[in-house]
């Protein structure tokens, strides 16, 4: 008989969140932050034409802390992208309708077009964070949340779909710090809920489903990264090196020639 599907293999050793007092990497200088922010998006606009014109399709995925700044790093992720190219999902509770579906139906529904990026702004894996802890799943469902996973990416994966896996990681100081700071500034403070507070009274709990998770997900063919994001022009950059070389692993970038229709045209 022969195999058709990849073999599942996870990544040994796993990621690990280390809640302990740690020194966070940062990029001081206002001039270098601009300048590396200005260099890997034109990097990982080559990436995206590259991938339009060889019909190619990548999802990526953004999981964190509330207030890890996903939303910041989705902003410069695609300020010089071509719109055309991308499409960005902000996933919050299903809806009744999804509710009496596979909590996959929703992401399958987003599955990316030929020669696009699919962008989520939390995922398939809130199966196995806020829906574990809050108690919306059972832990018949969310136990075996892991290997539906597991199959789900395998199956794209199999298709040639590329899949890069971020986690923004903050002090439990900084979160708290930056929830002040939307609760003063009446025009973030929409960003900030009841959940948001309840969540953070959980912290230990989601330690402990985030590094289940990684254990469980961290596989070779998508791996999960880590990103610290204590500091915010850090983490932006950080997030960005990451999509452009896991997106442009095993790709040429180059690109195409011109068109033989044209090399003959006089334009004046």
């Amino acid at each position: 008989m022969v195999h058709t599907v990849s073999i599942i293999k996870l990544r040994e050793p796993t990621l690990q969140l280390d809640e302990s007092e740690q020194t966070w990497p940062c990029i001081k200088d206002k001039n270098t932050y601009k300048q590396e922010l200005k260099r890997w998006q034109i990097e990982l606009l080559h990436v995206q034409q590259a991938y339009f014109h060889q019909g190619r399709r990548a999802i990526i995925v953004l999981e964190g802390w509330d207030a890890a700044g996903k939303g910041g790093a989705i902003r410069r992720l695609t300020q010089r992208l071509d719109p055309r190219g991308f499409s960005v999902y902000p996933i919050a509770a299903p809806t009744p309708q999804e509710q009496g579906k596979h909590y996959l139906y929703r992401f399958m529904t987003k599955l990316p077009a030929t020669g696009t990026i699919a962008i989520f702004d939390r995922s398939y894996y809130g199966r196995v964070l806020v829906e574990r802890v809050e108690g919306f799943a059972s832990d018949e469902q969310w136990q075996r949340a892991y290997q539906e996973i597991n199959e789900f990416e395998r199956l794209l994966i199999d298709d040639d779909v590329r899949i890069v896996k971020l986690f923004l990681n903050i002090s439990s100081d900084e979160q708290l710090k930056r929830f002040e700071g939307r609760l003063q500034d009446p025009y973030k403070r929409w960003k900030l809920t009841s959940e948001d507070i309840r969540n953070r009274e959980k912290r230990s709990e989601y330690v402990t489903a985030i590094n289940e998770m990684f254990a469980n997900t961290d596989t070779i063919a998508a791996p999960w990264h880590a990103i610290a994001a204590q500091y915010k022009w850090y983490a932006r950059i950080e997030v960005l090196k990451t999509v452009v070389k896991q997106l442009r692993k095993g790709i040429d970038i180059t690109p195409p020639s011109l068109d033989p229709n044209l090399e003959d045209i006089n334009i004046d």
